[in-house]
């Protein structure tokens, strides 16, 4: 049968013939579903249609109920397994004997920085690392409850101490991850019927006193703007274009994989709050599991010779994570150090890579920071400006899925 030549629609028909496809399904103008999943991939920001196995977890998600909110719903992600089934296992692994401990402890960061790079150079957002971070956590916290606290060298409130700081850093980190203000369109101004001005109207945009968190005037009087290649809006001083979260983020300071998100202007100070609030929580847990499994010995010594540690599965368990949570905080708390230093020269980590790689800046402390001059105006008036710093309208509505 012979496919009727297509006839422009008149006034009143609808702009497709999806209405009667099931009647007429020969006479459709367009693939109506691969139109459907085309629209559908748009609106989830997917590049490409998904696989077999990303329907199918799509579907089952929808069947179960597990939308949990009115954007989306929970799309499970490969990257989040390998955590939750290689730190149990390679941790247990290394309790067995001490060099095998060690083997595994020097190879595991190794990996991990490996798997940085790849996904850090194909410029791709990933959950491993919040799933490792958050599962580590979980897991460490779940040893001190069954091996440590059952042996009785732990007090009630030593225990709810620990407690009350890992919820208070995991309560930070959904704080950190409500956004970290995206530079907004310049908003147009009102006509006279409500709507908003059009290029027919002669009413000219809004130029507000604060708009991204910065004050306009001033800014046209300091510093000259910035387009967005990418974007197309206009950009005020300190703004970055992130490549991997493909927006603009206002005061970018740099995109940090622990939390799959940016650190902009609305979540820096929460940012460095997190990573206090977990600095504070791991040091005091790792005291409590060396005083336990090695009472007669100090903390740093304890560290490289803890007599007989070995001689149970469970203390060699218990000291192998201490290590394990030593590394990870030991990686955390130079990037605290890091974060402390460049806000005390008011500088951002985005503006001292421009700086190195145009040769604007010099390094200082051997090399922790680097001083570019430009809105440096002293220790503590810097610190004043950081702390003061307006967030009012660079927040964005929060959601679950905001988490991921």
């Amino acid at each position: 049968m012979k496919r009727e030549r297509f006839k422009p629609p008149e006034p009143d028909d609808p702009l497709c013939c999806c209405g009667d496809i099931d009647q007429q399904r020969e006479y459709c103008c367009c693939d109506c579903e691969e139109l459907d999943d085309a629209c559908e991939r748009l609106l989830r920001r997917e590049s490409e249609k998904p696989d077999v196995f990303s329907q199918f977890v799509s579907r089952m998600t929808d069947r179960l109920g597990f939308s949990c909110c009115t954007i989306r719903p929970i799309r499970l992600e490969l990257s989040v397994l390998p955590p939750m089934v290689l730190i149990p296992g390679l941790l247990r692994i290394a309790a067995i004997d001490c060099l095998l401990g060690v083997v595994i402890l020097t190879a595991l960061p190794g990996l991990v920085l490996w798997y940085y790079y790849v996904t850090h150079r194909r410029k791709r957002r990933t959950l491993f690392f919040l799933s490792l971070a958050l599962f580590s956590l979980a897991y460490m916290y779940y040893l001190f409850l069954t091996e440590i606290v059952p042996r009785g060298d732990v007090t009630n409130l030593q225990v709810v101490t620990a407690t009350t700081g890992m919820m208070l850093t995991l309560i930070s980190l959904v704080s950190t991850k409500r956004g970290p203000g995206f530079v907004k369109s310049q908003p147009l101004a009102l006509g006279v019927n409500g709507t908003s001005a059009t290029k027919q109207s002669t009413i000219l945009p809004i130029k507000p006193t604060h708009f991204n968190g910065i004050n306009q005037s001033q800014l046209e009087k300091n510093e000259k703007k910035k387009v967005c290649p990418v974007c197309s809006l206009v950009r005020p001083a300190r703004a970055g274009h992130c490549r991997i979260c493909g927006m603009c983020v206002l005061r970018l300071d740099h995109h940090c994989v622990w939390i799959n998100s940016c650190v902009g202007q609305a979540n820096h100070r929460q940012f460095i709050l997190t990573l206090l609030l977990f600095l504070l929580t791991s040091f005091y847990g790792i005291s409590l599991v060396l005083r336990s499994i090695c009472p007669r010995q100090s903390l740093l010594t304890a560290m490289f010779y803890c007599p007989g540690v070995y001689g149970q599965y469970s203390t060699a368990l218990c000291f192998t994570c201490v290590w394990y949570s030593t590394i990870i905080t030991g990686g955390l708390f130079h990037l605290f150090v890091l974060q402390i230093v460049n806000v005390s020269y008011n500088v951002t980590e985005r503006e001292a890579q421009i700086a190195l790689r145009n040769k604007t800046g010099r390094r200082c402390f051997w090399g922790l920071v680097v001083e570019t001059g430009d809105y440096s105006r002293g220790f503590l008036l810097n610190w004043i400006q950081f702390l003061t710093m307006n967030t009012d309208d660079t927040g964005s509505s929060f959601s679950f899925t905001d988490m991921v």
